[in-house]
């Protein structure tokens, strides 16, 4: 048992990361209207998606707080479910494979594995653990059925991450190492747009993403180097590509989110953008949850870091909303602790970050 001055600081910790959170989102806010009124942009898809996911981590810190378990049970069900039922996910013209919805429905997916993992390490009865690890598998075999082969990959890796928690004692270098991936998978991205790779590993990786990808890359770069620091204005890629506006079923994005970032709000949202993702990492280290749940909805949101970084997932109002719920049903601190705390113990569940 941990005393009520450890208590305290938990919730020191948890409160900078809640302030945290609030200038970062806050800050993704503004910065999308500062850059539609000096470019005459339409920053309503960035405020829609800050409020998604700030909508997402609140109804998750609630819920998760009233019955951990059942919440992140229920959200993965909820998120298979869409997945399956609602294959477009948003109105308008839908690309066709790979530059369609497939990416949504991955992230779907992805963050659905990464709900039922977190319920599994939740649960205080160990005989209901394999059913719910059989669920996350279950899940990443949908992904299978559905066609969607980054789900799959994308899914065992988190499955296969949540395993691996169960056995690591200190979550600070887990979620490093978490950080690190999305970093590089990043860095890739913007070498392919830069045409910065050595041809043969170009040419490798030209086939599974596409021509057409790349070539809406090569455009988002473009943009961003006639402004650097504003880009061109939020909502604005489809208008001003070329290869966006050649094809008859455009969704006027670059399917990368770093570079819709870079192309449309410049520097600082590239950084705002690397900022939100630093954040829920930060939240999920200084959170009192066991480090497995914590680990678990770390391998979760990188994934959709991931893939987000090669695809248009970010753009559908569900995979937001789902990121912000599975942070915060991570970040959430179950009700019979609080109990416990005002007894004047806490549970020592977790080891010291």
């Amino acid at each position: 048992m941990t005393s009520v001055a450890d208590a305290k600081a938990d919730d020191g910790r948890r409160s900078a990361s809640d302030a945290a959170g609030v200038v970062v989102l806050g800050a993704c806010a503004l910065w999308s209207l500062i850059t539609a009124a000096v470019h005459g942009g339409r920053p309503e898809g960035v405020l829609l998606a800050v409020l998604a996911v700030t909508a997402g981590y609140a109804a998750g810190r609630v819920c998760g707080a009233i019955a951990p378990v059942a919440a992140a049970l229920t959200g993965a069900l909820a998120g298979t479910g869409l997945a399956i039922a609602v294959p477009h996910l948003a109105p308008g013209p839908q690309p066709g494979v790979p530059l369609g919805h497939a990416g949504a429905t991955a992230a779907l997916l992805t963050l659905a594995t990464g709900a039922a993992c977190c319920a599994a390490w939740s649960t205080a009865a160990p005989a209901l653990r394999p059913a719910l690890w059989a669920l996350a598998a279950g899940i990443v075999a949908t992904a299978a059925v559905l066609g969607t082969i980054t789900g799959v990959v994308a899914g065992t890796g988190v499955l296969l991450c949540s395993l691996a928690a169960g056995r690591m004692g200190h979550r600070a270098v887990g979620l490093a190492g978490l950080g690190a991936v999305a970093a590089v998978v990043a860095g890739l991205t913007w070498a392919v747009a830069a045409g910065a790779l050595p041809a043969g590993l170009a040419a490798a990786l030209e086939g599974p993403l596409t021509g057409h990808r790349v070539q809406l890359w090569h455009d988002a770069l473009a943009l961003t180097r006639e402004d650097p620091a504003l880009g061109v204005g939020p909502g604005r890629f489809g208008e001003l590509s070329a290869t966006s506006a050649a094809s008859p079923l455009s969704d006027g994005k670059p399917h990368s989110a770093l570079l819709q970032q870079a192309a449309e709000q410049g520097a600082v949202g590239v950084t705002l953008l690397a900022a939100a993702f630093c954040w829920l990492l930060y939240a999920l280290w200084r959170t009192a949850r066991p480090t497995p749940v914590a680990l678990s909805a770390g391998a979760a949101l990188t994934a959709l870091a991931t893939i987000a970084s090669v695809g248009n997932a970010l753009s559908f109002t569900a995979v937001s909303v789902g990121a912000g719920l599975l942070a915060g049903l991570a970040t959430a601190r179950p009700l019979a602790e609080e109990q416990t705390r005002r007894e004047g113990t806490v549970p020592k569940h977790r080891p010291v970050p």
